[in-house]
């Protein structure tokens, strides 16, 4: 999938007011000094990178879901400028209040952390996922480089219990610290892509990565889902679905699961640690990571959907959104976005 790009509908009206200020932008705009392209790039730009947690998504049939997939966008606890009540009070909602900005994402289902030029099996190529690499790729080539980069990804490749030997399975601590290394090995050389890219740019980049979603948490909700499916069937009708695309997700993987997006966490933690370490006082660059996602409570049935039991609900979208937000303002105070 390629990059979704929103600009607000309603910008010039906000960015015509005397107190914007983006209003000398606009008044050369009026006296056709720039383009209406140039007055967009303008506007602080805001990229997602990241896989199924970031986007509207939900499993049913084969051919509805490939078709859900190449069609959508939004509707996700980041992008999500739909103003009716029942929406999702998301990130790009939050921001619209002080500030017109262009919401750009990149995420895609079924994304994976890769290494780079890694072959990509027939599913995610059918569903014209982009992978990490991929995905910073787009990001890289992009006319206007963001101020603002958020990054959620990793979820995917947590799944150990895949193509795994049954003496693992039974012993699996090797494997997961193995994992565990490869997921930071393959992470690091991207995001050092996305920070020199930066560090070239003549505006401040704040770049945020958060952790993986809290699984402890979420597997409550998801025992809860299956409980009540259980009673009626009529409910969550796809849950079972789940397993054929993430094995680890079976109740007897589950809690090594955990302990592995743990091991992925602490790993992010300690690769962003190092980067900074190199980074030049008075840098342009902001790179911090956020435990942000991986606090929010996910415990309950109803924030997961109601025909997967798997991906986000709407009332789950905004617990993210809540949850990614009240993360974001170091990094909003850091590009001025306040």
């Amino acid at each position: 999938m390629g990059c979704v790009c929103i600009v607000p509908a309603n910008f010039l009206e906000r960015i015509a007011e005397p107190s914007s200020r983006f209003h000398p932008d606009y008044a050369a705009y009026r006296r056709g000094e720039i383009t209406r392209g140039a007055l967009i790039a303008r506007l602080p730009h805001v990229g997602m990178l990241g896989d199924s947690v970031c986007m509207g998504i939900y499993i049913s049939s084969v051919f509805s879901t490939f078709w859900r997939t190449r069609r959508c966008s939004g509707r996700n606890w980041f992008l999500d400028m739909d103003q009716s009540p029942d929406a999702i009070q998301s990130v790009s909602k939050r921001l619209e209040e002080f500030t017109p900005f262009v919401a750009m994402e990149y995420a895609g289902v079924g994304a994976l952390v890769d290494h780079e030029g890694e072959w990509q099996n027939v599913f995610r190529r059918v569903l014209g996922t982009r992978n990490f690499s991929g995905q910073v790729s787009q990001l890289l080539a992009a006319r206007r480089f963001p101020d603002l980069i958020l990054i959620s990804i990793g979820h995917n490749n947590v799944d150990w219990a895949w193509r795994c030997p049954p003496g693992e399975l039974a012993q699996p601590d090797a494997r997961l610290q193995r994992q565990a290394q490869e997921f930071r090995q393959n992470f690091a050389p991207q995001l050092r892509r996305v920070v020199d890219f930066a560090r070239s740019q003549h505006h401040r980049v704040a770049v945020v990565v958060y952790g993986l979603v809290n699984f402890a948490a979420y597997f409550q909700g998801r025992a809860e889902a299956e409980r009540r499916r259980e009673q009626d069937r009529r409910l969550y009708p796809y849950l079972e679905t789940t397993y054929r695309y993430l094995r680890s997700f079976h109740p007897a993987y589950r809690q090594n699961l955990v302990r592995l997006a743990r091991m992925v966490n602490d790993e992010l933690r300690a690769l962003i640690h190092a980067v900074n370490r190199d980074r030049d006082e008075g840098s342009n660059v902001q790179l911090r990571y956020s435990d942000a996602l991986a606090d929010a409570d996910l415990s309950r049935a109803e924030l997961l959907h109601a025909i997967d039991g798997w991906h986000a609900s709407v009332e789950g979208h905004n617990v993210l959104a809540e949850a990614a937000f009240e993360g974001l303002k170091p990094a909003l105070e850091f590009v001025g976005m306040k």
